[in-house]
């Protein structure tokens, strides 16, 4: 059965609110214009699920302590930074239908903001001596930085293969989800191998939230993402990796060069579109997605039977069968 956001978060609606009040807090700055922005920021806050699976996983591990709160702030920070700085490296002026903060201050103003995030999220995990929580956060800020370079690295070519796909991804989507699980255990509970294996588990749900992200771009229904974004950059993604994979040599290679030389005409995008949609690309990727889940399914029953539980698995399934 499907469940709304809403729905799915109720047994932990008044800790998110909560949060999001703390959360508020932490951003307060003494200069005038990092307050404006990050007013700014917050009121445009997106869905959340970072939060949401900070919060089940520590309700799963033990129970909502104090701590889970600092460990969701320090998670929310981080990936607020690596958005505002994404937007500056990708040149992007808009977010969630929103101009972004490089569009609007510009991007010196951008990076220095991504910045004050970053060290605010260090601050309140240093003030708080949550030393096991700035380990892992700190570990996803690696892997987002060396995700988008490998990513960077490879797309000048676009010789990504499906490995190289699949450890991009995991650095640049899954470790920010996975942090958000490990610190929610973390903060419940003192078992290593209980955060080891909620880190394993939003790992896997990351992967599938991208594989999700990335079948969008091939969809016939408008969402929130518009089609064909992800060729227009110039990005492999798994159900055109698959695709090139499964062509011949000539159609391949015209197709590369398409991509290449031709990503900004519209009437090409829609060729390597319609070229994806005619193959077993889209087939093969929602396999991918669903079999990922199916792996995060199975530790996720390692845990006892509880309502937290119950909400982890919803949320899981909301993300791999979001509309956007």
């Amino acid at each position: 059965m499907a469940h709304g956001l809403d729905e799915i978060k109720r047994p932990i609606a008044a800790e998110l609110e909560t949060f999001e009040r703390r959360f508020r807090e932490t951003l307060r700055s003494p200069v005038p214009l990092m307050d404006r922005i990050t007013y700014y920021i917050v009121r445009r806050k997106g869905k959340q699920m970072r939060p949401m699976f900070t919060f089940f996983s520590a309700l799963a591990c033990g129970g909502i302590t104090d701590d889970t709160y600092t460990a969701a702030s320090l998670i929310e920070l981080v990936h607020t930074a690596s958005l505002v700085h994404d937007d500056v490296v990708d040149e992007s002026y808009e977010r969630r239908g929103f101009f972004s903060i490089n569009a609007l201050w510009k991007n010196k103003i951008a990076v220095l903001v991504g910045d004050y995030f970053l060290s605010r999220g260090l601050a309140i995990a240093l003030e708080t001596k949550q030393y096991r929580t700035l380990e892992i956060s700190s570990q996803a800020v690696q892997a987002l930085a060396e995700g988008e370079l490998l990513q960077i690295e490879k797309a000048r070519r676009l010789d990504i293969d499906e490995q190289i796909y699949f450890e991009v991804i995991r650095q640049k989507t899954a470790s920010l989800i996975a942090a958000s699980c490990a610190a929610g255990a973390a903060s419940a509970s003192e078992d290593d191998a209980t955060v080891a294996l909620m880190h394993t588990f939003g790992e896997k749900i990351g992967i599938a939230f991208q594989i999700r992200d990335d079948l969008f771009d091939f969809g016939l229904d408008e969402v929130g993402k518009p089609r064909g974004i992800d060729i227009k950059e110039k990005k492999m993604t798994l159900p055109l990796i698959h695709a090139l994979n499964q062509a011949s040599r000539g159609e391949r290679r015209r197709m590369i060069r398409t991509i290449k030389k031709h990503s900004d005409e519209p009437e090409r995008v829609k060729e390597v579109l319609s070229f994806v949609r005619a193959s077993a690309g889209i087939a093969y990727a929602e396999a991918a997605m669903q079999r990922y889940r199916d792996e995060a399914f199975k530790l996720l029953h390692e845990l006892p039977s509880s309502e937290a539980r119950t909400g982890l698995e919803q949320l899981v399934n909301f993300v791999v069968n979001r509309a956007y």
